[in-house]
């Protein structure tokens, strides 16, 4: 029991003991932390301490760089603010002076313009009595001698004008004549065509005479039949071997001539095998008027052209037109135009293509009434042909033109018409063309003496130098031109020349 007790005392004894080790080594270790805790916050507070004193040290290193750098800013701003007040203090001395000068200047001006008036009143008054003298002496008041002034100020500027413009017609006539010529002789050079001349009477050789007689028929009913199969006038004269058709219609004497050529080879003529050959002749040359219109194209290279144009165009192989055959013709005019449309650089498909169809109406003036340019236009667009083309055909007669290839088409046209042997003329109309050109000449006030010469292709004039000047002659060149070009239907161009003569005379006694 007691040692039991005293274990028992022992045990707590023992725990008493520990438990106060316990708290001893406890509060050692607490004691050394806190100690290390004191340590490493004084270590802390040091190293704060410090970094405070370094930013203050920077803050008031930075302050003062900004308050030096707003210091100079403000400084130089002060600077410039002088500087300027010290500008506009210049400025308005500157503005007072010349305000000052203004007030001077301007007073003189004043004096001035007094002195002026006085002058200006005194002139008026000198000049209405010189005026006055000058009326007394020349016998002419203001008003009068105004006008004889402004007349012969009139005088002297068309005079002059006269002169200048003379001088620069004739400058431009020489340019113009010089690139004209080289144009168009290039492109006469680089064309040879024939000349197809007219034939209204066409004559059909026969084997023999005795074929008149199988062509004319029992109590001439072949003849009546083939005269009214073709529309022709079949003439049996004297001529050996031979019969003449008489028609103002090609195609129809063409048809005519084929028909009876085929009868004559056949031999069988009556009237119904002729009925039955003028209408196969016919289809036959509808073919060939069509191959020929296409072959045309062809040659030409015009492309786009209706068939129905094309048609027309063959029909032309057959039209005449003053002696000249129309397709020939067209072919010839196209070719130019075409070549002077290359030369200036105009469009040279517009021009080729008008200058082919220009004369398209004639196919069908047998068949419609009016121009034949207005009707091949018309024809022209009706058969969708381009706008441009249309116009060329319509004024390929006319004397203004609404576009360069339209003047190319009426030019190559001219030139064409105009060309030596291309066209033939009766003597009748020759001598009247003459007389007319010659009347045109003589119609005019100092014209002595009139001729035509060149087939009409130049007219000389003979003026009375007393009342014809050399300024005068070259405004009446002019204006005879003028009328030639108003009054008279002409092919190609006409010279106008005139000739202005002075005579001395003297006689030996």
């Amino acid at each position: 029991m007691d040692a039991t007790i005293i274990a028992i005392l022992a045990v707590l004894v023992g725990l008493g003991l520990g438990a106060i080790v316990g708290i001893l080594s406890l509060r050692g270790i607490t004691s050394k932390r806190r100690n290390e805790a004191q340590f490493e916050a004084t270590q802390v507070v040091n190293e704060a301490r410090e970094a405070e004193r370094r930013i203050l040290l920077d803050a008031k290193e930075e302050a003062f760089k900004v308050r030096s750098e707003h210091d100079g800013e403000v400084k130089a701003r002060r600077t410039e603010i002088q500087r300027t007040e010290q500008r506009l203090a210049n400025r308005e001395e500157n503005v007072d002076r010349r305000a000052n000068n203004l007030e001077r200047r301007e007073k003189g001006l004043t004096e001035k313009e007094q002195v002026v008036e006085e002058l200006r009143m005194e002139l008026e008054k000198t000049n209405e009595r010189e005026v006055l003298r000058l009326e007394e002496l020349a016998q002419l008041s203001m008003s009068e001698a105004r006008d004889e002034l402004m007349r012969r100020t009139e005088e002297e500027a068309r005079h002059e004008l006269a002169i200048i413009y003379r001088n620069e017609e004739e400058r431009a006539r020489d340019e113009a004549d010089d690139k004209a010529r080289d144009i168009i002789s290039l492109a006469i050079q680089r064309l040879a065509s024939d000349v197809v001349a007219e034939v209204t009477l066409t004559n059909v050789p026969l084997p023999t005479d005795e074929m008149k007689g199988r062509i004319i028929g029992r109590e001439g009913r072949n003849i009546r039949a083939i005269e009214k199969a073709t529309g022709v006038d079949l003439i049996v004269d004297d001529t050996p071997e031979a019969v003449t058709l008489s028609c103002f219609d090609p195609i129809r004497r063409e048809v005519a001539r084929l028909a009876i050529t085929k009868l004559v080879a056949d031999g069988r003529i009556h009237p119904a095998r002729i009925e039955e050959i003028v209408s196969k002749t016919e289809k036959e040359l509808d073919q060939t008027i069509r191959k020929m219109g296409e072959q045309t194209i062809l040659d030409v290279d015009v492309r786009g052209i209706n068939p129905e144009l094309v048609k027309l165009l063959g029909r032309l192989k057959y039209r005449f037109s003053y002696g000249e055959n129309v397709l020939q013709h067209s072919i010839e005019v196209a070719r130019l135009a075409g070549m002077m449309a290359g030369e200036i650089g105009a469009n040279v498909k517009v021009a080729t293509a008008g200058g082919l169809l220009h004369d398209i109406g004639k196919a069908l003036t047998h068949e419609v009434d009016g121009p034949h340019a207005e009707i091949g236009a018309d024809v022209a667009a009706r058969n969708k042909a381009p706008d441009n083309v249309c116009v060329t055909i319509r004024e390929h007669h006319d004397d203004d033109h609404s576009s360069p290839e339209s003047f190319l088409g009426a030019a190559a046209d001219a030139i064409s018409a105009a060309r030596p042997g291309s066209r033939r003329d009766t003597v009748e109309h020759y001598i009247q063309r003459l007389e007319a050109l010659e009347e045109v000449g003589r119609a005019f006030e100092g014209v002595e003496k009139c001729f035509a010469i060149q087939a009409g292709r130049e007219i000389r004039i003979m003026v009375k130098p007393q009342r014809i000047d050399d300024i005068a002659a070259n405004q009446l060149a002019r204006d005879v031109s003028k009328k030639i070009e108003k009054t008279l239907t002409y092919p190609g161009q006409i010279k106008v020349i005139v000739i202005r003569e002075s005579r001395a005379v003297e006689y030996a006694r």
